[in-house]
């Protein structure tokens, strides 16, 4: 279902870049907005999205992996408990609460979340344009100020043809893109982390792997392929001594509350960067130790055994990779003495993560619009909206990309059902004042 031509307003008071779980969890929020008024004038909102579907991180849906969040942060639940967008909700509509709650998890399997959140995209279709890629934001001036902005997007399918949407509010929620290491290209045999599983039908009757990554994904990576191959051999390399575990410790979990955006948006730029030392071990570069202990039990095993075919190369680098017709020849750079040895394998996967989009990219020219800290990077005010100029009445905000005013859960679901409402309240006493003033 699509946002139908006849219904499309002349004017938007929000549209939105971008149709992943926190521009979704966005939907939600207005979409339970505009059923709270008592009367009419709801909101006007739209969706923008270059996929021609709802997904979300497709390439990662592993058998058995679960989410690292309860499902309690799922699209409402922690601004609306009484939402019926609700993971509880869903359940109830597939007919698997009671199994959930004997289940006896806070955490679901990524395919059963991700089935939830494609759940809720269809009850918001009607909102969405898929298939349209925003290459470019134009500000509309009348009277001296800036009142608008156009959002100009293609389509693949008639790229000479461009679409043009008019707002009042922008939120730019584009995501994050894959990183591959310096110097690396991807290839046939070498992949990011983000592709496995459309990739791995490819990979035929593959005898050796080699996983670049230390976090979360190359360990599941590392403990699928050794399951998927169970004759391969696949060899681990990362930086680091050993996996290192995450700390989802009650206290330090405090980090996600949606308090803490409060304290860390206050706070000064000195203890803005305690709180990431302190706490970056909550989310960057670790694994759930259940997976550790388990890759080590597999490691230990085999060595018992005899036949070692998960291998660990830890404190070293991929020094560089060549991609030949019949595998890939990689090289380990051993961090402790330099020395180097190739590895020839099938196939290389990066699990080295993801940067976060940049929505100045995305503005184009309006980007000359927006406030900036002295390292360049926007301004943005508590309720996720860019400090503009006084000239400047429309609104852009971002979702995303806030990690330096907002902290570590920015971009993360711990936080999004709450972020969308901020947001959409934000949205909502702008357009009240404006219509004051008029």
């Amino acid at each position: 279902m699509a946002f139908a031509p006849s219904t499309r307003p002349e004017v938007y008071d929000l549209l939105a870049v971008g149709f992943g779980p926190s521009n979704l969890a966005l939907a939600v929020a207005a979409r339970e907005h505009r059923e709270a008024l008592p009367e009419g004038d709801p909101l006007t909102i739209g969706f923008l999205e270059r996929k021609p579907a709802f997904g979300w991180h497709r390439g990662m849906l592993l058998d058995g992996a679960t989410m690292q969040v309860s499902f309690l942060k799922d699209l409402a639940t922690l601004r609306n408990p009484a939402s019926r967008f609700t993971f509880l909700t869903y359940l109830h509509e597939r007919e698997r609460l009671v199994d959930f709650v004997n289940h006896k998890t806070f955490f679901p399997t990524r395919i059963e979340f991700h089935d939830y959140l494609e759940w809720a995209a269809t009850q918001v279709a009607d909102q969405v344009e898929y298939g349209v890629e925003v290459v470019d934001v134009r500000p509309v001036s009348a009277g001296g100020d800036v009142e608008y902005l156009d959002v100009v997007g293609r389509r693949p399918d008639a790229p000479g043809e461009l679409v043009v949407r008019r707002t009042r509010n922008l939120v730019i929620g584009a995501g994050i893109s894959p990183v591959l290491p310096p110097g690396v290209e991807g290839s046939d045999r070498v992949w990011h982390s983000s592709e496995l599983l459309d990739r791995l039908p490819s990979a035929g009757d593959a005898r050796r792997f080699a996983v670049v990554g230390a976090g979360q994904s190359g360990a599941e990576v590392t403990a699928h392929l050794h399951d998927r191959f169970p004759d391969a051999e696949v060899h681990a390399v990362f930086t680091r001594y050993g996996y290192s575990p995450a700390d989802d410790s009650p206290f330090a979990n405090r980090v996600f509350d949606p308090g803490a955006v409060d304290d860390f948006h206050r706070a000064p730029a000195a203890v803005k960067e305690m709180f990431y030392a302190y706490h970056s071990n909550t989310n960057y570069s670790v694994v759930d130790l259940e997976l550790i202990e388990d890759l080590y039990r597999r490691v230990y095993a085999e060595r018992v055994r005899g036949d070692s075919r998960l291998r660990i190369h830890h404190m070293a680098r991929m020094a560089h990779v060549v991609t030949k017709p019949d595998h890939a020849l990689l090289t380990v750079e051993t961090l402790l003495d330099g020395r180097q040895h190739d590895l020839e394998v099938d196939v290389v996967v990066c699990a080295t993560g993801y940067e976060p989009m940049d929505p100045a990219a995305i503005l184009g020219e309006t980007a000359g619009l927006c406030a900036r800290t002295d390292d360049g990077r926007f301004r943005v005010e508590r309720d996720y909206r860019v400090t503009t100029g006084e000239h400047v009445r429309c609104g852009i905000y971002l979702q995303g990309g806030t990690e330096h005013t907002h902290g570590i859960s920015s971009s993360l679901l711990s936080t999004a059902a709450v972020r969308a409402g901020e947001i959409v309240d934000s949205v909502a006493r702008g357009r009240a004042a404006d219509r004051v003033r008029t």
